[in-house]
């Protein structure tokens, strides 16, 4: 698979080889042409797993500024390749002071928080037309008056609080969601889990997280520094940020899926001293497959002509972000499903 999004080149097909021809980049895939594109057209370029550059277009990728990312075949940031002059000081320079800016961090942080909890409402949504249970058409109904509050919302402290708000109504209709008899959900448990589903939530996050921090190492951002989350060592704060609008409708209802269709069960789990509860290793092997699996969909954008791979979603945000932190952009607009 090779598409052009926002002046970028993804390119997920393995094998494939990418070269220059003149001033047109070429994409051959077991030697057919499958893609050609002006170079000029091209801001950069972005592989996942075994596909090959040709060594002229990589020194004329330098030459000209354009950036080059590898990643492997899961998503997973591996290495960028910037010519002499690179504009990521300059976008990192104005990350930094967005930061330190209380009226552009605020506006940040809600389109964050909004784009949250619109993907809860939509999971929600979503089930209450399947299940037809009381408690998710009063979820629905709760969410839209809160995410009507939080688009009006000028104060960080008060943005959270709407957020936690959200998030408890959310999980407290998360049972109605689970459609098994033998695995019960109690709320969400973090550190440690406590139940099978937070498990397979968990590791569903941390996967997400990794995608997310990766998308921003693509387009030059510190995943680190970030408006929503409070800033931590080691903590990708900026990561935790473009997640939000993702978690819901990718990783929950993936997590919602594995069970109401019994791809993991109760016995594909470890209670440890303490009441830790882990997947054991058949389990862990069940849900990486579904999470790729589920990454390839495809989906639409309102900014892309066609559809994209829902792995490629948070690249794209990623980009939108970089745009509106430098400027280029009025807003930002966190991905919206449908």
């Amino acid at each position: 698979m090779a598409r052009t999004l926002l002046n970028t080149l993804f390119v997920q097909t393995q094998g494939a080889y990418i070269h220059l021809d003149g001033e047109t980049l070429k994409v051959r895939i077991e030697k057919q042409l499958k893609l050609q594109v002006p170079l000029h057209h091209l801001g950069g370029i972005t592989v996942f797993g075994n596909v090959q550059l040709s060594p002229f277009l990589l020194h004329r990728c330098a030459e000209d500024g354009r950036s080059v990312v590898w990643c492997d075949a899961y998503g997973r940031f591996k290495a960028r390749m910037e010519g002499p002059t690179s504009g990521n000081v300059l976008l990192r320079r104005e990350q930094y002071r967005a930061t330190e800016n209380e009226e552009l961090a605020t506006r940040l942080a809600r389109r964050f928080i909004e784009g949250k909890v619109r993907g809860g409402r939509y999971v929600v949504q979503r089930a209450y037309r399947d299940y037809k249970e009381a408690i998710l058409l009063q979820t629905t109904d709760s969410l839209g008056e809160l995410i009507t509050k939080i688009t009006k919302e000028t104060d960080l402290g008060a943005l959270r609080g709407l957020e936690g708000a959200a998030a408890s109504q959310y999980f407290n209709a998360f049972p109605a969601m689970l459609r098994v008899d033998d695995i019960t959900f109690d709320g969400r448990q973090r550190r440690p889990p406590r139940d099978p589903v937070n498990a397979v939530l968990s590791f569903v996050y941390s996967l997400l997280t990794t995608d997310c921090t990766s998308a921003l190492e693509s387009v030059g951002l510190d995943p680190q520094m970030g408006f929503l989350h409070s800033l931590r060592p080691g903590r990708p704060a900026l990561a935790l940020d473009l997640m939000e609008e993702f978690r819901h409708p990718f990783a929950d209802r993936l997590v919602l899926s594995l069970f109401n269709r019994q791809q993991v069960k109760s016995v594909d789990f470890i209670e440890r001293p303490g009441g830790a509860v882990l997947m054991n290793e058949s389990a862990r092997k069940t849900v990486l497959t579904a999470y790729q699996k589920r990454k390839q969909d495809e989906v639409g954008h309102p900014l892309i002509q066609g559809t994209v791979p829902i792995g490629l979603l948070p690249f794209i945000q990623a980009r939108l972000l970089a745009r509106f932190i430098r400027g280029d952009l009025e807003h930002y607009i966190p991905y919206r499903w449908r």
